[in-house]
C-alpha cells in the first residue's frame, strides 16, 4: 500500500506543475487582452486635448485678429475734432491743399509703407466703389481732420492724405465726376476728367 500511496502523492503534484503554468498563461493572455484596451481608452483623451488645444489656438488667433482690426479702424477714425466746413469755406480748404509740384508733393501708398487702413468689404465695394459708381464731392459733408479733408461717402469715412495735381481745374471738387478705386496697393480717389491719376486716402468707419 505504502508504493501505491507514493506514486498517488507524485501524480498529484505533477498535475499541479502543469495546471499552474497553464493558469499562468491565461493571466497573462489577459493582461495582454486587457492592455490594449486601456490604450484605446486613454487615445480618445488624448485626441480630445489636441483638438481643445487647437480650437484655444484658434479662438485666440480669431481674437487677435479682431483687435488688431479695432485698433486699425480707431488709427484711422477721424477724431471728434474734426471740424465740419461749411459748403461757402470749402473753396478755401482745397486751395490750401493744392500741390505746387505733384510729381515731388504727392506720395503713393507704397511710398507710405502700405495701405493698413480700413478694408471696404468686397460686396460693399462691387456695389459702391469702383469707376463705374461716380459721384461729386460737393454734394457730401466735409470735415476737416488734423489738417486734412474729410467727407463720408458709401457709409464710410474717406480723408485725403495726398495734395491734389496743381493742373486739375479749381472747381474739380464741384463739378468733376470722382470715384474711389482700390489699386497699386491702397485706396485712391480719381477725378475721370485726368484718368491715372489718383490721391491717397484713408478709409475708416462711420
Amino acid at each position: 500500500m505504502k508504493p501505491v500511496g507514493f506514486i498517488g502523492t507524485g501524480v498529484l503534484l505533477l498535475l499541479l506543475g502543469a495546471v499552474a503554468p497553464t493558469y499562468a498563461q491565461q493571466d497573462q493572455h489577459q493582461q495582454d487582452s486587457t492592455a490594449p484596451k486601456q490604450e484605446q481608452q486613454a487615445k480618445p483623451n488624448k485626441q480630445q486635448q489636441q483638438r481643445a488645444q487647437q480650437q484655444n489656438q484658434n479662438k485666440q488667433q480669431q481674437q487677435r485678429a479682431q483687435q488688431q482690426n479695432r485698433n486699425r479702424q480707431q488709427a484711422y477714425r477721424p477724431s471728434q475734432q474734426g471740424k465740419r466746413v461749411q459748403q461757402a469755406q470749402e473753396r478755401g480748404v482745397w486751395q490750401q491743399r493744392r500741390a505746387h509740384n505733384w510729381q515731388s508733393d504727392h506720395r503713393d501708398w507704397q511710398q507710405r509703407g502700405g495701405y493698413n487702413g480700413y478694408r471696404i468689404p468686397d460686396a460693399r465695394y462691387r456695389s459702391h466703389f469702383g469707376r463705374d459708381h461716380r459721384f461729386r464731392l460737393y454734394r457730401y459733408p466735409m470735415f476737416v481732420v488734423d489738417g486734412y479733408p474729410s467727407f463720408q461717402y458709401g457709409g464710410f469715412w474717406f480723408t485725403v492724405l495726398d495734395p491734389w495735381p496743381e493742373y486739375w481745374s479749381d472747381n474739380w471738387y464741384e463739378n468733376d465726376d470722382v470715384y474711389v478705386d482700390y489699386s497699386n496697393g491702397g485706396y485712391y480717389l480719381y477725378d475721370q476728367r485726368y484718368p491715372g491719376v489718383g490721391i491717397a486716402v484713408s478709409i475708416s468707419l462711420n
